[in-house]
């Protein structure tokens, strides 16, 4: 099958909070989105001493979109106004529905406060058309132990964590048919990813240099590509971390406004309105 040609390869702008060391590489000047893909930040890597603070990320709302967390290192937990509470140990993902109205908190668990360790996080947003974006708030938390792990070649290895992938299915069901995975890369790897035709592809490397259609992409970049080919050939030299998505663009206005994504002004003045009559729930309780 073709290949798909890299159209742009976008670096991350750094821009820590507090001290927790973030980089952005979505939105971009040069990318606003790679939709239905809003937004990237990748917080880390980087080691908390004991008695820390933890990650500053207490109670807050969202409407109209999708987060999803990948744990890469430490333990993230999950508290919502649905009544979902989790912590997720590295190799592990939280997928969140925000739809039509949630308030969640993330933050790190008390013995990660108290004995510190290393920490890196990859929080994605993903967009929900109009006519989803109302839909019933929920959450999936899954461990490393409940994503299955497939080939994608010879010292490549695939974490499937939503969509079909050498006859194997994803743990989580979304609600726009979103292919989501981590690939993780030995020294040497070449490994051949599914890219359908009429679909965007998210394309981040969180770890290693790699070399994509040709082009050589360092780490903390993120590929953007042509829709010219039914996949994706990456190698690697080194040990390599990628994730990798793709989705069918929903093509509509996007609102954005702090926490809120909807295709309106109205909308989102709709959306701050619900939030503060108390719609979104309760606060959640942390633990």
């Amino acid at each position: 099958m073709p290949q798909r040609s890299v159209r742009a390869v976008h670096e991350s702008i750094r821009d820590d909070i507090g001290d927790l060391v973030t980089r952005r590489p979505l939105p971009g000047a040069r990318a606003p989105q790679i939709d239905p893909f809003l937004f990237l930040n990748h917080h880390g890597p980087q080691i908390y001493p004991p008695h820390n603070r933890g990650l500053p990320f207490g109670p807050h709302p969202h409407r109209g979109f999708e987060t999803v967390t990948f744990i890469l290192e430490g333990e993230l937990g999950h508290y919502d106004s649905g009544g979902h509470a989790s912590v997720i140990r590295a190799g592990g993902v939280q997928w969140m529905t925000a739809g039509s109205g949630l308030i969640h908190a993330e933050l790190s668990p008390p013995e990660f406060k108290e004995q510190g360790g290393p920490m890196e996080i990859l929080q994605l947003w993903v967009n929900l058309p109009s006519r989803l974006k109302m839909s019933a708030p929920a959450y999936t938390g899954l461990q490393r132990q409940d994503i299955p792990a497939t080939g994608a070649s010879e010292g490549a290895m695939l974490n499937l964590i939503a969509g079909k992938f050498n006859g194997v299915s994803g743990p989580t069901n979304t609600l726009s048919g979103h292919f989501m995975a981590t690939v993780e890369m030995k020294s040497g790897a070449r490994a051949t990813l599914p890219a359908p035709r009429g679909r965007n592809v998210f394309f981040y490397v969180a770890r290693g240099d790699v070399c994509v259609a040709g082009v050589d992409v360092p780490h903390w970049r993120l590929v953007e590509f042509n829709d010219d080919g039914d996949e994706i050939v990456v190698e690697t030299r080194d040990m390599a971390f990628l994730l990798y998505g793709h989705g069918e663009p929903i093509n509509e206005p996007v609102f954005a406004h702090g926490p809120f994504v909807m295709t309106t002004r109205e909308e989102i003045l709709q959306a701050i309105q619900d939030y503060h009559a108390g719609k979104f729930g309760p606060e959640p309780a942390v633990g």
